[in-house]
């Protein structure tokens, strides 16, 4: 445990509430789901009997709308294209006439059959098919999670599953994938549902370009297949896709940020579907409801895997600090590693930090482990924060 030079005796001893747990993603080790849910396992295993409520934040949009069921709204599978065109069951979350729709329930790597890339040909369809069952439903107001995303097309699948048509000069619809888009000849937007009474947000984080150094073509094929010869069908593919949507939406958005989040499908709800951005965690705190969990709570458990000074420029942790603290309601971290001095925490109002690498050194044992990891560290936050003579 790393104070935040000696931090004041913890807020909420002597008072009967709930442990709030609301955490962010552990990259390429657990979602943020994942880490609420060991959190969870740890408090209740050295503290049988506290209430616990778990609420991750996912400020990237991976996994929102398991964190929106989490926070209480309710579930409603459909069966979608995957990103290779295979049927999946995907999730949206409903609460009255909002919907939450993730990228990554119909298209996200993790629905790759054999999880090997193809950003080629992969296809974001179901995504499109996916947010119009939520407009059929009649939500008011979706709010659309951009991930990680097995589908580097641009949103150009999106639009399709929604009811575009994508046609090439012989006027048949195109192929899945971005480097089909090559050949893209005409847009046919006629079979795009009504948005005109529809708010439609994408949240997430605030991605750079479609084109570009940093932009989609060369991040959605590093890990793939091609090499620089697919990173140049992807360009060439996107280009056209991005000048062919401009000149119907008669608005540029390939440079916006956020164009280039979830594959590019920020780029097609930016130009094509009127979306707005709201990036990071200060709006998903909102929507989750976290101001009104965090009343009456004894401590507030959040994190991320690497807290640095990144996270001071508004990534979950300091979110939910700031907004605790508004409540009066102490907060410690959680983190792989830290980055942060005893006052930069105090200005970030985080009480105290426990980090993996405090019990596991080795950075890839950490990683690997990182679920059991977290539950062992609940016991020094448990004996510091939660006394038995307390509860």
């Amino acid at each position: 445990m790393a104070p935040a030079d000696e931090p004041p005796e913890p807020a909420g001893h002597g008072v009967r509430g709930h442990v709030l747990l609301a955490a962010d993603r552990f990259k390429g080790s657990l979602s943020a789901a994942a880490v609420t849910r060991h959190l969870a396992v740890g408090l209740r295993r050295v503290r049988p009997g506290l209430p616990v409520v778990e609420m991750p934040v996912p400020a990237s949009g991976d996994g929102l709308a398991e964190a929106a069921v989490a926070a209480g709204w309710r579930r409603v599978p459909v069966e979608v294209r995957g990103p290779t065109g295979r049927p999946v069951t995907a999730s949206l979350a409903v609460e009255r006439d909002t919907a939450v729709v993730d990228l990554g329930e119909a298209c996200g790597p993790r629905l790759l059959p054999d999880g090997r890339p193809r950003p080629l040909t992969a296809s974001s369809f179901g995504a499109g098919q996916l947010l119009g069952h939520a407009v059929r439903g009649g939500a008011r107001r979706i709010v659309l999670g951009l991930g990680a995303s097995a589908a580097p097309d641009g949103g150009a699948g999106l639009v399709q599953g929604l009811g575009g048509r994508l046609l090439d000069p012989l006027g048949r619809e195109l192929p899945p994938g971005g480097a089909a888009l090559r050949n893209l000849h005409a847009l046919d937007l006629r079979g795009l549902p009504d948005l005109a009474r529809t708010e439609l947000i994408v949240a997430g984080t605030a991605a750079g370009p479609l084109l570009g150094r940093s932009g989609v073509p060369a991040a959605g094929t590093d890990a793939g297949s091609g090499g620089r010869d697919g990173v140049r069908l992807l360009d060439a593919g996107l280009r056209r896709w991005a000048d062919l949507a401009e000149a119907a939406a008669r608005r540029t958005a390939r440079d916006l940020p956020g164009a280039g989040a979830g594959g590019g499908a920020g780029f097609a709800a930016l130009a094509l579907l009127g979306a707005a951005v709201r990036p990071g965690p200060v709006f998903l705190l909102d929507l989750l409801g976290f101001a009104e969990r965090a009343r009456g709570a004894r401590l507030v458990i959040t994190g991320e895997g690497a807290l640095d000074t990144r996270t001071l420029r508004g990534r979950t942790p300091a979110g939910v600090a700031r907004s605790a603290a508004r409540a009066g309601t102490p907060v410690v971290a959680v983190t792989g590693r830290r980055g942060l001095t005893g006052e930069q925490l105090r200005r970030s109002r985080i009480q105290a930090v426990y980090a993996l690498a405090d019990i596991e050194k080795d950075v890839e044992r950490s990683m690997r482990r990182a679920g059991p990891l977290l539950e062992q560290l609940t016991v020094a936050i448990a004996d510091e924060w939660l006394p038995l003579a307390s509860l």
